[in-house]
């Protein structure tokens, strides 16, 4: 048992030092220009992801934005589930982002996907729409890329196949581009 541990720990390390700095840097420049510009932030995922959006939106919304006085217009679309079951339901599971999107945003907002595979159609059908729509697009996803990696602006890729290492490291992502602001607020000032 203590071998697992140490090796599962090992290969956490391993795909926490995949992270490249310039990426997590330039996607921190993206939501000091969403602060700026008075833009909104979207956030999704499913599964794990979901989870990680919702605690994302959780951080940026309330922690950063008191700290650094000023508020992140920062939404989650998996957190109205009435709305998501409604869309999946009469449309399909794959529109359950794009349809709240369709309503909400406007060129010059900000999208950040979360998915292990890249491939979600639901995430995919989002970004794609986003990116048609002039929306700033970002994608954190796992090894395997996917189709949203190719559709972002912006991506990290987290060299591991594992889901919950890489929906840690997603999250590790979340947490530095929350803490930016929470530990730098002048950040959020310029």
């Amino acid at each position: 048992m203590k071998n697992w541990i140490a090796n599962y720990l090992n290969a956490q390390r391993a795909a926490l030092d995949s992270i490249p700095t310039d990426a997590v840097a330039r996607m921190i420049e993206t939501l000091q220009t969403a602060l700026r510009e008075d833009r909104q932030i979207f956030v999704f995922g499913n599964g794990g992801s979901a989870a990680n959006a919702s605690h994302f939106a959780t951080d940026l919304g309330k922690g950063s934005s008191d700290k650094i006085g000023k508020r992140f217009r920062v939404l989650s679309l998996n957190d109205n589930v009435s709305w998501m079951t409604a869309l999946g339901n009469d449309y399909a599971y794959e529109d359950i982002f794009v349809r709240q999107l369709e309503n909400y945003a406007r060129p010059g907002d900000v999208v950040l996907a979360l998915s292990v595979s890249g491939n979600s159609p639901n995430v995919v059908k989002a970004l794609d729409w986003a990116a048609q729509h002039g929306l700033a697009t970002m994608a954190l996803v796992g090894k395997k890329r996917g189709r949203a990696a190719q559709l972002a602006q912006q991506s990290i890729v987290i060299d591991s196949e594992h889901f919950g290492r890489v929906e840690d490291c997603h999250m590790h992502i979340c947490h530095l581009l929350c803490y930016a602001f929470m530990e730098n607020p002048a950040w959020g000032k310029s």
